[in-house]
């Protein structure tokens, strides 16, 4: 790859490579030369710019999670190797225990199972746009919180409603150098339009569009499979924001000649007011921006893995700050 050390034997190599070398061998240093110094991270609970902001929250995870693992599941990329605009749509299984007091409270012990889905664009050897989406709501879960309780504390650990630190929206975010959208595989073309029937009500394209023994996996560590399990999450998740705004901001599909399946990486967004009944509860008339990544596997029946991701912590912290 033109730019990229020749230790790399492809820009999944390369993904899997650091992310091993930063996290699970204390390479946190690295940072330094991986994530470029203008490097724009986004995630829903808000932005930060430059590699500084990357090195400091890695050591406070990992105070807190000091065994954390981060298992790559997929890297489904677009781009030129040799060109540029190189883009990853890198999904994990992190594993670890909590096992010392931090951002998500006194240590209990307990062990952890979430997702993550990083979208990274690269060039010469380094990391300069992110936008990281991490499972925070089956993390406070699983440590045995109760999730609107927890964000209640969150606010007011932050100096309460005037100090705590905003979720990021749209208005916060910084132009930076990765410009495409991706591609045009068919794959992503498949999905991309699955999401958009969706967000438009049209919950009857579920039949159409997705293998009948489909396998879903959802904010929260939750795994179901069926058409009625599809029907019942972005129902419930479309019917809290009506008439939010869909946007796909991003979109890849990819196929390999070594046996995988046809699968599809996109980012989108809902924005708009919490005007329904659904998966956040009672209707607030908050404004909500949700930063989402959803990855898709198909079959010769459709759609047979998905997983979606969304933080329901940020989510939950744009609803009170707005409710008081």
């Amino acid at each position: 790859m033109k730019g990229f050390s020749q230790r790399w034997k492809n820009f999944p190599d390369y993904i899997l490579g650091i992310t091993k070398e930063i996290w699970e061998d204390r390479g946190i240093a690295t940072l330094e030369r991986y994530y470029a110094d203008d490097v724009i991270v986004r995630m829903p609970s808000g932005i930060s710019i430059g590699n500084r902001g990357s090195i400091n929250s890695t050591m406070a995870v990992l105070s807190e999670l000091p065994d954390r693992q981060l298992l790559g599941e997929d890297v489904i990329w677009s781009g030129d190797a040799e060109t540029g605009d190189l883009l990853s749509s890198h999904r994990l299984m992190s594993t670890a225990t909590h096992s010392r007091d931090g951002v998500y409270g006194p240590a209990s012990g307990k062990q952890l199972r979430y997702r993550i889905i990083a979208d990274c664009a690269a060039a010469d050897d380094s990391i300069y746009d992110e936008w990281l989406i991490r499972d925070n709501g089956a993390i406070v879960r699983q440590i045995g919180h109760d999730v609107v309780e927890y964000t209640r504390r969150l606010i007011e650990a932050e100096g309460g409603f005037e100090y705590a630190a905003k979720p990021f929206t749209p208005s916060a975010d910084k132009q930076g150098r990765y410009r495409s959208k991706g591609n045009t595989h068919e794959a992503g073309v498949r999905y991309a339009d699955n999401l958009r029937r969706l967000m438009r009500a049209d919950f009857a394209s579920i039949r159409e569009t997705y293998d009948r023994a489909c396998q879903i996996e959802m904010p929260g560590y939750k795994t179901d499979h069926g058409w009625q399990a599809v029907d019942a999450f972005w129902l419930g998740l479309r019917a809290a924001f009506p008439d939010a705004t869909f946007e796909i901001h991003h979109q890849i599909g990819m196929d390999d000649s070594d046996g995988f399946p046809e699968r599809a990486a996109i980012r989108w967004s809902l924005t708009g007011k919490h005007a329904g009944h659904g998966v956040f509860g009672r209707p607030s008339g908050a404004d909500i921006h949700i930063m989402g990544a959803s990855h898709a596997e198909f079959g010769p029946w459709g759609l047979r893995r998905e997983f979606v991701l969304y933080d329901e912590i940020a989510i939950w912290k744009q609803i009170l700050l707005a409710t008081g």
